[in-house]
């Protein structure tokens, strides 16, 4: 087991001894979407860290999306509980990258692409190729793109 996993596992485990309703919920809706990943195909396998945080990172992302939804509707409370999940699950979610850091990763990765030969908008693809895998969970794509955007116009 993957030791994320495994901390999912025990953080639920002390949750529904403490009567945490709310993390405990959380972490059980978290840890049967790893499940179905891991049943996901024609064999069942073992999720890596990096895999189980990508999954991590949805269920978040849902989360506030949904947070998004019920405070545009009116409905407060359920979206108070839906950020408060999101939340949660952030803690178990590497530090998310400032912009100055952002800016900094992909300055490089536009550097690496203009020795490479790609200039100008069109640079995008090569770009964003160099910088995902370095950004990897730490920011949102749509974030990125627009920073890569951003440099790569000027």
């Amino acid at each position: 087991m993957t030791t994320l996993k495994s901390k999912l596992r025990d953080d639920l485990t002390v949750a529904i001894k403490a009567r945490d309703e709310l993390r405990s919920s959380t972490l059980r809706l978290t840890l049967t979407a790893i499940q179905k990943e891991e049943v996901a195909g024609t064999v069942a396998r073992e999720l890596s860290d990096d895999e189980v945080e990508k999954i991590i990172a949805r269920e978040a992302k849902k989360r506030r999306e949904a947070a998004d939804a019920f405070s545009q509707a009116g409905r407060a409370e359920q979206a108070e509980r839906e950020r408060a999940e999101g939340e949660l699950l952030a803690d178990y979610l590497p530090q998310p990258l400032t912009d100055d850091e952002l800016e900094q990763l992909v300055a490089a990765a536009v550097a690496e692409a203009k020795a490479g030969g790609a200039e100008g908008p069109r640079a995008m693809g090569a770009v964003m190729k160099i910088v995902n895998p370095r950004v990897a969970g730490r920011a949102e794509g749509g974030r990125v793109a627009a920073v890569v955007k951003k440099l790569l116009a000027g």
